[in-house]
């Protein structure tokens, strides 16, 4: 039987996608992660986001996880660039920026346990995946003075 795959190409690598929420004070949104061992990263502050259902483009992905996690509908959501979770998932993950800047207390979260904004000078004392960290400077570092 013929198949269209040889036997040394690689499956289609799984793919994310997280969104750095920042309010008009330039603070960043980070959710605190479930501590449960099946999770990728568990009990880390992270970005809002997730994986994409089979098909899924990450643009759709990142409207789709920010709702379902916390009810929030971020405006003019723009794709900064993509990365790699090579020490947990090994997802491909598509960053995303948008500015929100209402309640994070006031947001219905239904994963994890914590949405807080924080400024970007205290999250070195955090506990984030390490590409996360890397996207969030990465992101910082590009912005306008």
């Amino acid at each position: 039987m013929y198949s269209e795959t040889s036997a040394t190409e690689e499956p289609a690598a799984a793919r994310g996608a997280v969104a750095i929420i920042t309010n008009l004070r330039g603070e960043l949104l980070l959710h605190l992660r479930d501590d449960l061992p099946a999770i990728a990263w568990p009990a880390h502050w992270s970005l809002l986001g997730g994986g994409c259902d089979p098909g899924e483009a990450p643009a759709r992905a990142i409207v789709r996880e920010l709702d379902e996690e916390a009810g929030l509908a971020a405006d003019a959501l723009t794709e900064l660039f993509e990365t790699r979770d090579e020490h947990g998932s090994g997802q491909i993950i598509t960053f995303f920026a948008a500015v929100w800047d209402g309640d994070e207390t006031s947001l219905p979260l239904s994963e994890g346990v914590k949405l807080q904004f924080f400024a970007p000078e205290h999250l070195d004392i955090l506990t984030i995946p390490p590409f996360i960290r890397d996207g969030i400077h990465r992101h910082l570092a590009a912005r306008p003075s």
